[in-house]
């Protein structure tokens, strides 16, 4: 189905335009948090584990 036959609306009713212009202005995906809380956090973990070895040293 090329882009001039594709429905401009669902069987619901749900608009597919307004739907694909809201996804490409919704953020960041949930992979793309997952990611950057992984490596923000370990970074952090990674000097906080070096600075308690050296306080216990």
């Amino acid at each position: 189905m090329n882009k001039e036959n594709s429905p401009k609306y669902t069987s619901a009713g749900t608009d597919i335009d307004e739907v694909k212009r809201q996804d490409a202005n919704s953020g960041l995906t949930y992979n793309q948090v997952k990611k950057l809380i992984a490596d923000t956090v370990s970074g952090h973990e990674v000097q906080n584990f070096n600075a308690q070895r050296t306080e216990q040293e």
